[in-house]
């Protein structure tokens, strides 16, 4: 796991990011990517043994191409600057609620839960937090999880309750969410000093019992 190789050629990409550039340095690329895929199964280990619904899954399923879409996009910039991957049961098409790691220089950051769920696992998530309020709420009260996790994503929220819930349900609030993710920046020196793992470990340890209500809903 090298992470100033990884840093080192996002830097450069980021400064020169067009195709003749990069076929000129594929051989630095490969190198990054496998450097960063090691990292992604490395922490693919004790992250299944803290969540068992990850099962058994390998970097390769979890990481997204580094070529951007540029069909419908007026940054026309051929390849992203941040290597990324969502480690959960199926790997980055799942469904299900997971891990993100986004490594970029400067604006690195982990993030868990599930992104734009389609509307069956939506509707499965408000309602297992219309029944379950009291477990979604001492979820996100604790004290650890709102130090490290101090608010959830408020993305496309609605303006109204989504329709067959009460206005007056107390935790109307979060039924307004269509995203259920959580955000933690890292800062460069994250990835200089020692035990990476362990210390990431730390930050989903805190994060799982999100994860876990999320699963058990989409379940």
């Amino acid at each position: 796991m090298n992470f100033n190789q990884i840093f080192n050629f996002l830097v450069h990409l980021e400064a020169n990011n067009n195709r003749n550039w990069f076929n000129e340095h594929k051989s630095d690329y490969n190198q990054a990517r496998a450097s960063f895929e090691a990292f992604v199964n490395t922490l693919i280990v004790p992250l299944s043994q803290l969540d068992p619904s990850i099962g058994t899954i390998t970097a390769s399923e979890c990481m997204f191409r580094i070529y951007r879409d540029i069909r419908f996009s007026n940054d026309k910039t051929p390849y992203k600057t941040h290597f990324s991957a969502f480690i959960a049961n199926g790997g980055r098409k799942t469904r299900m609620a997971g891990y993100y790691v986004h490594l970029q220089p400067d604006e690195s950051f982990i993030a868990g839960g599930i992104y734009a769920p389609d509307p069956t696992v939506l509707e499965s998530i408000r309602n297992s937090i219309y029944q379950h309020p009291e477990e979604i709420r001492r979820i996100l009260d604790d004290k650890r999880f709102c130090e490290l996790f101090p608010a959830l994503s408020n993305e496309e929220k609605l303006k109204n309750p989504p329709k067959g819930y009460p206005k007056d349900f107390k935790e109307v609030e979060l039924l307004k969410n269509k995203h259920f993710v959580t955000h933690r920046a890292l800062d460069n020196e994250f990835f200089e000093k020692a035990d990476v793992i362990g210390r990431l470990m730390e930050l989903f340890k805190v994060q799982y019992p999100f994860n876990d209500f999320l699963n058990r809903a989409v379940h």
